[in-house]
């Protein structure tokens, strides 16, 4: 079996689900029970029925991590399995939808980690614990969540367990980040503080191409550079309605052979530029007919390029054909207007 055919076999951090379908979706309001449904979707990133306010709750730090803690009220939301989607619908004593924003102190890097997990304790005694999702949302990005049951107001202490990054460290991120370790954060619950949290309807937006923007938060937001501010940009392509952007740096990473150039490909989202973590992706380099490079790009990390996909290949030249494939979409949970979006995604073909 070819590697990328095992990759696409193997969707990594595949989110357990039951098998979905684009077309109809379903999304709970988080100002009551019952479901809306908007019927027809196109698979491309849209405007949701409506904006969840957040509350910051919390922060804690250990080492070079920082972890900004926030909840909203509880709302549904999909995972994914490979390129199929599931319905995560509110369980019925779920309280709020807490959310984790890890990032490097250091350099203000929001860190793709794989694996994070939550204990909830009151007054010492465990009152909810769950593996956290991984995550992507129009108004905070890329973070981690769930929704949880609270045990009525008063102090709470989430102790989050953090996975070792995965991704190849870059810049002043190499060398860090490489094991496990745990992150208490203390916060404050009423039902009144979770009930001032605001909710927006966009009946004027809804369904329509396009995204909300970032929230302004007091703590970073993972984006990627604008496709003019990577350096040594070489191409752009769009599948999925993901936008990628090729590139190679003037320097290369430290991982990358001597004689060696490194692709880069870069993954976002259109409108708000997040980095699209947690994908398979494959290229075929190819000059005057023959194949230059054909394998795997692996993630990566570096401050100033942003989470993206790169590998080592013989020089560049101008006229290359590049041929970049999805093996396995992003296998991150979507919220509302991205859950169509970054599914279906056809190889591109570019011209260096």
């Amino acid at each position: 079996m070819r590697r990328r055919d095992f990759l696409r076999a193997s969707a990594p951090l595949g989110l357990a689900g039951l098998a979905g379908c684009i077309g109809n979706f379903q999304t709970q309001s988080s100002a009551s029970s019952r479901f809306t449904t908007v019927a027809n979707r196109k698979e491309k990133v849209y405007y949701p029925t409506h904006i969840d306010g957040m509350k910051m709750v919390g922060m804690g730090a250990t080492g070079r991590y920082k972890v900004g803690l926030m909840y909203s009220r509880p709302h549904a939301f999909w995972t994914i399995t490979d390129t199929d989607t599931n319905l995560s619908q509110v369980p019925e004593k779920a309280t709020a939808h807490l959310m984790a924003s890890i990032w490097d102190e250091k350099t203000g890097t929001v860190l793709p980690t794989a694996n994070v997990s939550a204990e909830i304790l009151k007054g010492g005694e465990e009152v909810d614990s769950r593996t956290l999702w991984p995550m992507l949302s129009q108004n905070m990005g890329y973070h981690f969540g769930d929704n949880v049951e609270l045990s009525g107001g008063g102090t709470y202490t989430a102790k989050l367990s953090v996975g070792a990054m995965q991704a190849r460290r870059m810049g002043e991120l190499r060398g860090a980040f490489g094991e496990q370790t745990s992150i208490d954060v203390e916060f404050e619950h009423s039902r009144s503080k979770l009930g001032n949290v605001s909710y927006e309807q966009l009946p004027d937006k809804k369904g329509d191409a396009g995204a909300i923007e970032p929230m302004d938060m007091k703590m970073p937001i993972a984006q990627v550079p604008e496709r003019t501010d990577l350096p040594g940009a070489l191409a752009t392509g769009v599948s999925g309605d993901a936008d990628f952007v090729a590139f190679s740096p003037e320097e290369n990473p430290h991982f990358v052979a001597d004689g060696k150039s490194y692709l880069g490909v870069s993954a976002r989202t259109p409108y708000n530029r997040y980095p699209l973590p947690f994908m398979s992706l494959s290229a075929t380099l190819t000059r005057d007919g023959q194949t230059v490079y054909d394998d795997i790009l692996r993630p990566a990390l570096d401050p100033d390029l942003g989470y993206h996909y790169g590998a080592g290949v013989d020089d560049l030249q101008s006229g290359d054909s590049l041929t970049v494939t999805v093996d396995a979409p992003p296998q991150v949970a979507r919220h509302e207007g991205y859950e169509t979006a970054f599914i279906r995604m056809p190889k591109m073909e570019m011209t260096i």
